[in-house]
């Protein structure tokens, strides 16, 4: 065949190929494309070229083999010898001897390799030390592993949460109630769950940091009333009433502690009770520091007070501080309860309680109702503190109620007038007495505030949190131990006041 005959070959099959791309439906339109193409853009049009060919080629190109061997073989030595050499990282950093101390639950610990006495941490009934619960929190664990990994309305609910809360309401006396995972973040979620922008809330302004977070993200009308203050309620509520006589209905919260976190008294609940009912208000009250401790069972303030359960709209409490478990819950009717299984968000957007903190606090719970001594011991050395602190110091005062096991100490009046003490100062003494004691073998701490907003004008700081000292009291030590211990602090207090000029 010479070059003429294959030309003509050549010819002839470029044109049968036409044909036959031709009669391709939207070749035409193709090939139109592509000839516009190259006369406005030829560069694109090898771009588009390339492009298409890679892709063909990707597309057949063989698989990646993972079995390839692509790495460097190590002899047996080298991989000893690299082992030996390796050290891990530490997850988390190392804790100071203070952070050691404060995450320590016993009453006598060991701080700087020493023994000190704990009187920092809410083990009141020194649960933790309690080889049922260890046993029972081990079982669980090896039966339900550490966490349920997901949240409670997905998959996250197991039998022993449903448990749990059947032995809460139980307990209470309330139809219904529901667990959260998070103590902090119950009475935050609870707030918003039910009260919206429009709603009106009034609260004592006092209350504590996870109510105020609570209610700011609820964006309702607030009103505060003075703390414990029953006529500055009234006249609060009086005036609401006028106020949204001629307005559209809304829906309206009072809003309390039973037993004060930043104060440490306890609230005034039938004076409450009486107003909720005569002004068609609601009641959310966060039991979060009376559970557990108050009333002969540790029902709480309404056991103490002899108030009804059922008189409470919703009670929030935590499993986290008397119980030595962890979360928290709210309890009420079963409307009350329903309601925050889909608009509560830390309960929705959540991973449940641990099951192994869930027995726990079932346990705990079970411990105090069949055994009411274990509070009565505890009553009994918070009474033994009392001796010691506060009728016989000339410095401090306690602001906590008799049964209350968390004794919060703030300098008399006179003491911040003759000193000249600000706020600052008060803070920077009390820190010293704290390490002063811990010097003498005793630890304790110091209430905490939130630091101010920046910018923030009087009016918008309103109740202002006093710097305290704090004492956790418990069932753990004797009654000797505990004498000795407040001795130490009443000594220290006195020490750090007088080295402190007017």
């Amino acid at each position: 065949m010479d070059l003429q005959d294959a030309q003509s070959w050549l010819n002839d099959i470029l044109n049968e190929l036409s044909t036959q791309f031709q009669k391709v439906p939207g070749s035409a339109i193709l090939l139109r494309y592509v000839k516009s193409s190259y006369q406005n853009d030829p560069v694109r049009s090898a771009v588009e070229l390339f492009l298409f060919l890679f892709a063909v080629r990707y597309l057949l190109a063989p698989k990646y083999s993972t079995h390839k061997k692509s790495y460097v073989k190590l002899s047996e030595e080298e991989i000893d010898e690299l082992v030996e050499d390796w050290t891990p990282e530490p997850l988390v950093a190392m804790q100071a001897p203070f952070e050691e101390a404060e995450n320590e639950k016993r009453a006598v610990i060991l701080s700087n390799g020493r023994t000190v006495t704990n009187l920092a941490s809410y083990n009141f009934y020194n649960l933790v030390a309690n080889e049922t619960l260890k046993e029972k929190a081990i079982q669980t664990l090896r039966t339900y592993g550490v966490g349920p990994c997901g949240p409670p309305g997905f998959y996250g609910t197991q039998d022993v949460h449903m448990k749990t809360e059947a032995d809460i309401a139980s307990h209470l006396g309330v139809p219904a109630c529901i667990v959260y995972a998070q103590a902090f973040s119950t009475i935050s979620s609870v707030i918003p769950a039910f009260s919206k922008r429009g709603d009106i809330i009034i609260a004592d302004e006092a209350v504590n940091y996870a109510i105020l977070k609570g209610i700011q993200i609820s964006r309702s009308t607030i009103r505060w009333y003075k703390h414990n203050d029953m006529e500055d309620l009234q006249r609060i509520l009086e005036n609401v009433i006028k106020e949204q006589a001629k307005k559209p209905l809304t829906r309206r919260f009072i809003v309390t502690e039973g037993m004060f976190e930043n104060v440490g008294d306890v609230v005034n609940l039938p004076k409450i009770i009486e107003f909720k009912l005569r002004y068609k208000f609601r009641l959310i009250l966060d039991e979060t520091w009376s559970f557990g401790v108050l009333g002969r069972t540790g029902k709480g303030v309404a056991e103490q007070q002899n108030v009804d359960p059922s008189e409470l709209d919703m009670i929030i409490g935590s499993l986290a501080g008397p119980l030595c478990a962890g979360g928290g819950f709210c309890a009420g009717s079963n409307e009350i309860v329903e309601h925050q299984r889909i608009s509560a968000a830390a309960y929705t957007f959540s991973a449940a309680l641990p099951a192994m903190l869930a027995t726990t606090a079932s346990e705990a719970l079970s411990m105090i109702q069949t055994n009411p001594d274990i509070i009565s011991q505890v009553r009994e050395n918070i009474k033994t503190m009392w001796a010691q602190l506060d009728p016989r110091s000339d410095w401090v005062r306690c602001t906590s109620s008799i049964e209350n096991p968390i004794m919060l100490l703030v300098l008399k009046p006179e003491v911040v007038a003759s000193k000249k003490l600000r706020m600052a100062d008060q803070e920077l003494l009390l820190h010293e007495v704290v390490d002063e004691t811990l010097a003498n073998g005793v630890l304790i701490t110091r209430l905490h505030s939130m630091p101010r907003a920046i910018n923030a004008t009087p009016k918008d700081i309103g109740w202002e949190l006093q710097p305290a000292l704090k004492v956790c009291i418990t069932s753990g030590l004797t009654k000797k131990e505990t004498e000795r211990a407040g001795t130490i602090i009443r000594h220290a207090i006195t020490k750090i006041v007088n080295k402190r000029k007017a």
